[in-house]
């Protein structure tokens, strides 16, 4: 409902390769962690924002996605449904190109919004389950 498979497959594979996965941190027990290890095997160059901005999977973390001095291709939301929509709203302001909320994370007025701004946005979905899926 919240990603047609044209969306999904345009954000995984034409959208870009610089991914910002908002509550990715070292543990390795999260599911951001164990996501962004897909997505690296799948070519894309995950950026960690965590406000601990630690380093994950060698890349630098940052705090905040205003904090990342490069361009950003799509923003991975790992946080709280009730976190999720102002992490959509920094995404449109940055630049970047698709948001894309993680299983269980779902704001129909973000998923709006950020749609309206003109950005490909996908909702409670897994990259890491939808990637291997596209052959």
């Amino acid at each position: 409902m919240y990603g047609d498979q044209a969306t999904i497959r345009k954000i995984l594979t034409e959208t870009g390769d610089t991914w910002a996965v908002v509550g990715l941190s070292s543990n390795e027990r999260r599911a951001a962690y164990g996501v962004a290890d897909v997505l690296k095997r799948y070519g894309k160059r995950v950026i960690p924002v965590h406000p601990k901005a630690e380093t994950v999977h060698g890349e630098k973390g940052y705090a905040s996605l205003e904090d990342i001095p490069f361009e950003v291709d799509v923003v991975d939301v790992f946080v709280n449904s009730d976190l999720a929509g102002p992490v959509a709203d920094e995404a449109v302001a940055i630049g970047a190109k698709a948001v894309w909320f993680q299983l269980g994370v779902i704001d129909e007025a973000a998923y709006e919004r950020t749609r309206e701004a003109g950005l490909d946005m996908v909702m409670d979905r897994c990259p890491a389950i939808e990637i291997p899926r596209l052959g």
